[in-house]
């Protein structure tokens, strides 16, 4: 999916202290060569790791690089940028969804939105809302998340700001019954999507497994197929510790999609590779600002030409 050029020069401006961050990095491993050597890559290593991309990942680009050079023979370091350009997007590229942003190959399309407390997960949640009720989608919301009545309130004060139904039952509620009634609802209103909110409790692993397996099963007692997609949002400048949360969610539950958050005024947004490569999910969307529309539809190509070319 493409962006607008309002979306490049949006995500440009969201992933500015990560591409000066990443490239100053980059400078700093090709300093004073002129060609691709053994030192250079060690450096470029070195540069990777710290810019959040992850050991393993890390590991597996400079393998690419390495057997290009063997290959190519005498590579400048003025190729660097574009042979590390195109094994990033190669890796960025390797998670396909089936179901591209913003797009409805059902309805009502059920979404189960999951992550931790602080993540921006109920806020994403209002900003997917939006921009679907802005592409004519009728939107319902369930307010799922009961363990916090700041969730549950956050959720509300969204539908009402966008004219949208929020099904809840207030704290302390079942989680499961209010996921039943939010697709219940969905389907009796004709929605065309319903975004359900989630506790983000990583308490233990075995109740968080047990939560959402079961409001899982409530859902499919209303739609047999649902939930469509479970969304997984990460907070980017948290670094590797989003890697930890995306590993534990995906053992809990059937995560098929990622969102990262917080993009904007962080330099790390290199953590997006290495959760792309080790989970082999697609990431959605991303997020590099505070409007409804900073959240914005995930293109590999977009957001590595991002961290290659700063915003002016």
């Amino acid at each position: 999916m493409a962006f607008s050029l309002f979306g490049n020069k949006r995500l440009k401006e969201g992933l500015q202290a990560t591409s000066q961050s990443f490239l100053q990095r980059i400078g700093k491993a090709v300093a004073g060569k002129s060609t691709v050597d053994d030192q250079v890559l060690d450096n470029l290593e070195e540069a990777l790791i710290s810019a959040d991309v992850g050991v393993n990942t890390t590991l597996k680009i400079i393998d690419r690089l390495q057997q290009r050079v063997a290959r190519d023979k005498y590579l400048g370091t003025d190729e660097l940028n574009r042979m590390l350009k195109e094994e990033i997007t190669a890796l960025l590229s390797a998670g396909t969804s089936t179901t591209p942003p913003f797009e409805l190959p059902v309805k009502p399309y059920v979404i189960l939105v999951v992550g931790v407390n602080g993540v921006g997960k109920t806020t994403t949640i209002g900003k997917l809302a939006a921009q679907f009720s802005n592409r004519g989608y009728r939107v319902l919301l369930g307010a799922a998340d009961t363990f916090r009545a700041a969730a549950v309130d956050q959720l509300t004060i969204w539908g009402n700001r966008l004219n949208i139904p929020v099904v809840s039952r207030g704290m302390h509620a079942d989680p499961s019954a209010v996921a039943f009634d939010a697709v219940q609802e969905g389907l009796k209103q004709q929605a065309d999507v319903v975004i359900i909110d989630t506790a983000g409790r990583l308490h233990t692993k075995v109740n968080l497994m047990n939560e959402l397996s079961k409001i899982r099963r409530s859902v499919q007692k209303v739609l047999p197929d649902a939930p469509h997609e479970v969304l997984l949002v990460l907070d980017g400048s948290t670094g590797q510790n989003a890697v930890h949360q995306a590993r534990e969610f995906t053992r809990a539950t059937q995560v098929n999609a990622l969102a990262i958050t917080k993009l904007d005024g962080t330099a790390r947004g290199g953590v997006v590779i290495g959760i792309c490569d080790e989970f082999r999910l697609p990431v959605k969307y991303i997020g590099v600002g505070e409007k409804a529309e900073d959240l914005q539809a995930f293109d590999a190509a977009s957001f590595v030409d991002s961290l290659f070319e700063p915003a002016a």
